[in-house]
């Protein structure tokens, strides 16, 4: 089974055959997508909110992200595996952020990391490309920076803060990025920056006109009942909590284990237990 690969997503992007990425944090989650064909699979830092609970991803360490790299590379058998380093694990000396990229590939198994951030990590990223380790860039809302960002909006929405985003995503390209992630920008702008870049865009909340979709599983999936923003689409409807409550009514009630869900004997020789 060949694995997709940076080369093998340039082609889609040639050929106008839309990427799929969603995020996986567990090995079930990730060896399911796999199986049914998605191209990446993201180990995102939203698992900082979404598996252990915090209110933003500026928590989670390599350590932390590393655990989930590696049993999602363990799933995976075609899709490309992208980890997100962790922030801060990028933004101080180049050689440091080449050591903690070259640990997502080494111990993780990722075969592609992903930074946030524009020119101001563009030495970052050339010098992790140039170790052979592809980078994906990210643009738009980035969730590391939430706290100069103030909240989860949408990016871009005047013309300064569009021509910034269209010369960072020029910058990363031109400093070895592989791919870009586009994240809650307006539909024409994310047309506009995909238009001018060779390398494929990802969009998250940036309309349909970029070379791919990214989303997070919980939220596909419907897991997460009380986070819905407007770019996520519902695809099933997986309700944990009414599931349990099933479970707990039905253990009350005695209805389950029923004979189904049990293990018989032979009640002759049960009967000379003493």
């Amino acid at each position: 089974m060949i694995r997709k690969s940076i080369s093998s997503l340039l082609e889609q992007k040639a050929k106008n055959d839309k990427i799929t990425m969603l995020t996986a944090y567990d090995y079930h989650a990730a060896k399911a997508l796999d199986e049914a064909g998605i191209d990446v699979i993201l180990v995102g830092d939203s698992l900082a909110m979404v598996v252990l609970g915090h209110e933003d991803t500026l928590s989670v360490s390599v350590d932390e992200m590393l655990v989930f790299t590696k049993a999602v590379s363990r799933a995976s058998k075609s899709a490309l595996v992208l980890s997100d380093m962790p922030f801060m694990s990028y933004h101080g000396c180049e050689n440091e952020a080449l050591k903690n990229a070259a640990r997502f590939i080494q111990e993780g198994r990722a075969n592609a990391v992903k930074l946030e951030g524009g020119e101001e990590i563009c030495k970052s990223i050339e010098k992790i490309s140039k170790a052979n380790i592809p980078v994906v860039a990210h643009l738009g809302l980035t969730p590391q920076a939430i706290n100069t960002l103030g909240a989860y909006k949408v990016q871009g929405r005047n013309q300064d803060a569009a021509q910034k985003l269209l010369n960072d995503a020029r910058a990363v390209e031109s400093a070895g990025a592989s791919m870009l992630v586009l994240e809650c920008l307006p539909t024409k702008l994310a047309l506009k920056i995909t238009q001018s870049l060779n390398i494929p865009t990802i969009g998250i909340g940036a309309g349909k006109y970029c070379d791919g979709q990214v989303l997070v599983y919980h939220d596909l999936l419907g897991i997460n009942q009380d986070f819905k923003p407007k770019f996520v689409k519902r695809y099933a409807n997986f309700n944990p909590k009414e599931a349990v409550k099933k479970y707990i009514k039905e253990v009350k009630d005695g209805s389950f284990p029923s004979a189904e869900f049990s293990f018989d004997l032979d009640d002759e020789w049960l009967d000379r237990l003493y």
